[in-house]
C-alpha cells in the first residue's frame, strides 16, 4: 500500500473542530477559544490514510510522570517513529495526559497542525462568577456563537468540508470496533453513503457488520454458582459467613 503522508495534513471538517475557552473576560461576556480535535478522529486519519494496520501507538511514562506516545507508520518495509509527550490534564487526569500526548506526536506527523497557526478569537459566551481562595472570577460555561465566525482568515467552510472519504480500511476498523448497535448502524450508514466503495466493498461491509452485530449479542455468561460454592468452602467443609457476597 502506497501511503501519501501529504493527506495527513488535511484539514478536518469544521464540525469535527471543537473549542475549549482558555481565559475568559473580566465582565464574563467573552473568552479566548482554542481549536482542538479528538483523538479519535487523529485515529479514523490514520486509519483512513494509512490503513488500521500499518500505524501503531505506544506508550511510556517519565520518571516525573511526564506520559510519552509514539506514532508508528510502516514505510518502505520498516516502522518509522515520531514521538511527543504531555503531562496529566486537570480534568482526566492519566487518561487525559495519554491523549494529549498521543495528539502531539500526530502533530509531528502533521494532524492537526494547522490548527496551531490557526487564530484563537475573543468570543461571546456565558459565564458565571465563582469564588476560589477569596478572590471572585467568571468561570466558562458555553460558547453563544460559532467560534469560526470570528477567526481571522479561516478555512472557507467548503474547503474544510471536503475532506478525502475514508477508505474501505477506516470504514471496516469503524464498523468492527462499534461499541453499541447505534454505533455500528450509523458506522455501516457512512460507508453506504461513501460512492468511492465498490459494490463488493460495500458487500463484505455488510458482512462485517453482522459479524459485530452477533458480538454485541452474544449473552454474558452466567456465573458458575456451584464453582463459585466449592472455591469459597474451607478445608473443613465449611464456608464463611459473607463469602457469596465478595466480588
Amino acid at each position: 500500500m502506497t501511503i501519501d503522508l501529504a493527506a495527513l495534513s488535511a484539514e478536518f471538517p469544521r464540525d469535527a473542530v471543537s473549542w475549549r475557552a482558555q481565559s475568559v473576560t473580566k465582565d464574563g461576556s467573552k473568552a479566548m477559544a482554542l481549536a482542538y480535535i479528538d483523538a479519535r478522529d487523529v485515529m479514523g486519519r490514520l486509519d483512513e490514510v494509512c490503513g488500521p494496520e500499518n500505524w501503531k501507538d505506544s506508550y511510556v511514562e517519565t520518571p516525573k510522570g511526564r506520559v510519552i506516545a509514539t506514532i508508528e507508520i510502516w514505510l518502505d518495509d520498516r516502522w518509522v517513529s515520531k514521538s511527543d509527550g504531555a503531562g496529566d490534564t486537570d480534568i482526566e487526569g492519566d487518561k487525559g495526559g495519554i491523549s494529549d500526548a498521543f495528539k502531539r506526536a500526530a502533530v509531528k506527523w502533521g494532524i492537526g497542525r494547522y490548527l496551531y497557526a490557526t487564530a484563537t478569537p475573543w468570543v461571546p459566551c456565558d459565564s458565571y462568577e465563582s469564588e476560589y481562595q477569596g478572590k471572585k472570577k467568571w468561570v466558562w460555561k458555553g460558547w453563544k456563537a460559532d467560534p469560526w465566525d470570528y477567526v481571522r482568515n479561516a478555512p472557507a467552510q467548503s474547503s474544510a468540508s471536503n475532506s478525502r472519504p475514508l477508505t474501505y480500511a477506516a470504514h471496516l476498523s469503524a464498523i468492527s470496533t462499534a461499541e453499541s448497535f447505534d454505533a455500528l448502524r450509523d458506522a455501516l450508514a457512512a460507508a453506504n453513503a461513501n460512492k468511492t466503495l465498490t459494490p463488493q466493498d460495500k458487500a463484505d461491509l455488510a458482512v462485517a457488520k453482522d459479524a459485530r452485530k452477533a458480538e454485541l449479542t452474544k449473552p454474558a455468561v452466567a456465573p458458575n454458582f456451584d464453582k463459585l460454592q466449592a472455591e469459597i468452602t474451607t478445608p473443613g467443609g465449611e464456608r464463611h459467613p459473607g463469602e457469596y457476597l465478595r466480588n
